[in-house]
């Protein structure tokens, strides 16, 4: 066994040390200095569960009103944010080119920690990339953002065999879409809504996330966008 098996098999990635080494070394995984793990996990406004999807709401007021502010997206904002960031919400939405969060939600640079893939669903590497948000920039809203008409989502009712890697994506929605496959209506929205639930409930199977649902650090709400309209509607929420 080489130096380096022996030493990962020491102790697992969780029992590497207190929440701020790990935190060190998760900082320079991503780009941070050494020493400013302590910046990047507290959030210079300090917003409350309520208050962060109250401001994120009113910035999807603005949009649809076509009167974006547009904030934090000038070169004092790029300077402020250059060597730590403390974003007020993580969002987990689609990959689909329409459900830009920043404009939806009209926020700007740091704000928002983006998590995109098709379909919005919980996979391992999308999962790891939430936790660190909440457990080490402590984001107090995390939300799942479903859009209307999905393509992800439509070839999971469809069936659809599809090439190379992008049927991980349908597999992994097939389950919500068995939940509702007798409901009447309309086939791809009622598994949009089903997949929000679905993905949500997956979240909640990690232990780092369900610790801050339960102290009410963290509030989970699924969203649905409509491409039409521009709105987001709440959904459910936890």
């Amino acid at each position: 066994m080489s130096a380096f098996s022996s030493a990962l098999n020491r102790r697992s990635f969780l029992q590497l040390g207190t929440v701020c080494g790990m935190g060190i070394a998760t900082s320079q995984l991503l780009g941070a200095a050494p020493g400013q793990a302590d910046h990047l996990s507290s959030s210079e406004t300090a917003l409350t569960p309520d208050a962060a999807l109250e401001k994120l709401m009113a910035g999807n007021r603005r949009f649809m009103q076509h009167l974006p502010e547009y904030p934090d997206q000038s070169q004092a904002r790029l300077s402020e944010v250059a060597q730590a960031q403390h974003p007020f919400v993580t969002i987990l939405s689609c990959a689909d080119s329409r459900v830009p969060a920043e404009i939806l939600f009209d926020q700007g640079i740091g704000d928002i920690f983006d998590v995109r893939i098709a379909g919005n669903i919980v996979t391992p590497e999308s999962l790891g990339s939430l936790e660190y948000a909440v457990a080490l920039l402590n984001t107090p809203l995390l939300m799942v953002l479903g859009h209307e008409r999905c393509g992800a989502v439509t070839a999971a009712v469809q069936k659809q065999a599809l090439l190379g890697e992008m049927g991980s994506f349908v597999k992994a929605i097939l389950p919500a879409v068995a939940a509702v496959q007798d409901q009447s209506g309309d086939q791809v929205e009622n598994a949009v809504l089903a997949n929000l639930r679905y993905q949500m409930q997956q979240l909640q199977r990690s232990q780092i996330l369900s610790d801050r649902l339960q102290s009410g650090q963290l509030k989970l709400v699924g969203g649905r966008y409509d491409l039409d309209t521009g709105s987001i509607t709440i959904v459910t929420e936890s």
